[in-house]
């Protein structure tokens, strides 16, 4: 049987315009622009991120948090993205596994030496989610190299601190921890505020999650599940200093 172009073109676009159709609507859903080549994130930290996730071939400065970094990587391992961290030796398997990344999908190098740039390169070139805590300074030469490698392999970078032209800046402030009352009790989740600032907005973002809730999972904060976000100005709101938290599991954080 001989199939003329139209007949087969004609199925085509059909098909196309349907895609498009169900695009835009749950874009309308859901108030935000998708972007096809974006890595998954968590719906409450998804309209934090320019495109709605994780720009392949994109660096992102995180402050030194480790559940806000393991949120990140969730939904990436959990679609089939292996994840890999570098240069950090207290992060644990449960707390990982708590906060919902693919154990199955995690490589671990707890302590890569003066060489964690390297190795971190390295890394790159195989696994598309890289996270790394850097323990020196980076000459603009070595970071412009990093970066075009990134680019070449469509390898996402999470930098905890500082790193030059990131897609997307981070930081998390005033936590309010729940569970405690009149000084004992079990803390049941933490509330925080992250800000994202970003080269492709005017304005940075700003939304109330809690990091880790109840069940110990990210999720949107309560009142906050529909709020859209706010704008607070042309930079991140990093007043408040955050120190390095330690995941600690829900059943062992008694107090008082």
């Amino acid at each position: 049987m001989q199939l003329t172009a139209s007949y087969v073109e004609e199925p085509v676009r059909q098909v196309t315009g349907e895609v498009a159709r169900l695009r835009a609507q749950l874009e309308r859903v859901q108030g935000r622009r998708l972007d096809p080549t974006v890595l998954p994130v968590h719906p409450a930290l998804a309209s934090l991120l320019p495109g709605g996730g994780l720009r392949p071939g994109s660096a992102y400065s995180l402050p030194r948090s480790t559940s806000l970094l393991l949120a990140l990587l969730a939904q990436p391992s959990q679609s089939g993205s292996w994840c890999a961290v570098v240069g950090m030796p207290r992060l644990g398997a449960e707390a990982a596994e708590g906060l919902g990344v693919d154990l199955s999908r995690l490589v671990l190098v707890p302590d890569p030496g003066p060489r964690w740039l390297t190795v971190t390169a390295t890394i790159a070139e195989v696994i598309p989610v890289v996270a790394v805590r850097p323990t020196s300074r980076v000459a603009d030469g070595e970071i412009a190299r990093l970066a075009a490698r990134l680019r070449d392999r469509g390898a996402v970078l999470l930098v905890q601190g500082p790193w030059p032209q990131a897609e997307a800046v981070l930081e998390v402030a005033d936590p309010v921890w729940s569970g405690v009352e009149r000084g004992h009790g079990y803390l049941a989740g933490r509330e925080v505020t992250l800000t994202a600032a970003s080269k492709r907005w005017p304005r940075s973002r700003r939304a109330r999650v809690m990091l880790p809730d109840a069940a110990g999972h990210v999720s949107a904060a309560p009142g906050h599940a529909g709020e859209r976000l706010r704008p607070v100005g042309e930079r991140a709101d990093a007043a408040a200093g955050v120190v390095e938290e330690r995941f600690v599991p829900l059943e062992a954080r008694a107090v008082g």
